[in-house]
């Protein structure tokens, strides 16, 4: 047993050192993506700090508002750490810079994505119980179990991410004048890297197909309830099932392809590749633009809050048009605005004898 662990680590401190005789090709990648992570900063720095402002001003009186705070602190959060990414992209600053990027910097910006993709996954899963199931309340619609969720997510996942902290900790390596980060990780951090990759794609892709279930029901219930107000509803209609679906693109548009090219790129990472340098290049470059992608959910968040909240949006407009929040309103913050269109349809489904 002891013999096979000296093998098994021989290979590991092969496969490590193989992988960093590839010189990555840079020479787009550190100059396109700061100019790219750059203009996404400044949009989502204002959008998501104009969002936490109004949302921390509404109560917490439904776990979608509480799920969508949730979404805000993990959005700007993930902000927050585009400005190291751009600095260590472009090649800003010295080795001791990219290094803590690579340390800390980045394990927060997939940490935090993480948890927005499975915030917009107990979203949608709210809006099943609050749309398909309206008259029937389940725990999971308590505020405070909500909450308790949402602290969970944070936990296990700052849990899950805290060894790719630690168990980097070898002395940076420099080929090329440049840091690879995975340089930096033991075996052991190697090993754990490959592992929590795969933890995540479990994480996109389960919560895609609890999405995909719970808006499939979605979509059959605005659909009845469109055939039942038949013309009575239908610009009422189109909106809410437009409005249904707005959770599920940003989620597939956002994070789908990062999903696809992530897997294979890490597998260059973490073992040995070396006769296909150029692969592991356009793996790279595949990466980077798909990760950039991804990060527009920071950006495309706020259309969530808009479409779906009716408080954030009644508020939104308030302060942008620098009108006194008219009062008598918070009772909405239990609804999302799909929900607040329903009864419309449902006023005319109990005309023709249908009920929702």
């Amino acid at each position: 047993m002891h013999s096979w662990c000296n093998k098994e680590q021989k290979m590991n401190t092969s496969l490590s050192n193989t992988s960093t005789k590839c010189l990555r090709d840079t020479s787009i990648t550190a100059v396109v993506f700061p100019c790219l992570y750059s203009v996404l900063f400044v949009l989502a720095l204002i959008l998501n700090s104009l969002a936490a402002w109004i949302f921390f001003s509404i109560p917490s009186t439904s776990t979608f508002v509480v799920f969508l705070k949730n979404v805000v602190v993990a959005d700007l959060l993930m902000t927050l750490t585009i400005p190291l990414r751009v600095l260590s992209d472009a090649g800003v600053g010295s080795w001791q810079l990219r290094a803590f990027h690579c340390r800390y910097s980045a394990v927060l910006f997939y940490t935090t994505m993480y948890i927005s993709i499975l915030l917009l996954g107990l979203i949608s899963l709210d809006r099943y119980l609050k749309i398909v199931r309206p008259f029937g309340r389940s725990v999971l619609q308590r505020v405070r179990v909500g909450q308790m969720i949402s602290a969970a997510i944070w936990v296990l996942m700052l849990f899950l991410a805290l060894p790719n902290v630690i168990l980097s900790d070898q002395p940076p390596r420099l080929t090329g004048g440049k840091l690879k980060c995975t340089s930096m990780k033991s075996n052991a951090g190697l090993l754990w890297h490959e592992g929590f990759n795969y933890f995540c794609q479990v994480v996109f892709w389960g919560t895609l197909a609890v999405m995909v279930v719970c808006y499939t029901f979605i979509s059959k219930k605005v659909y009845e309830s469109y055939k039942a107000s038949k013309s009575k509803s239908q610009a009422a209609s189109r909106r809410t099932k437009a409005k249904v679906f707005v959770v599920v693109g940003v989620f597939f548009i956002c994070f789908a392809p990062f999903h696809f090219a992530r897997v294979p790129y890490t597998l260059t990472q973490t073992r040995s590749m070396a006769s296909h340098c150029r692969a592991q290049n356009a793996l790279y470059v595949a990466k980077e633009t798909t990760l950039w992608l991804s990060a527009t959910n920071v950006c495309l968040d706020p259309l969530i809050y808009v479409f779906l909240c009716k408080v954030f949006r009644r508020r939104l407009t308030a302060t942008l048009c620098r009108k006194p929040f008219p009062s008598g309103t918070m009772e909405t913050t239990t609804a999302t605005s799909t929900q607040v269109e329903m009864p419309q349809i449902v006023h005319s489904n109990k005309k023709t004898g249908m009920s929702l």
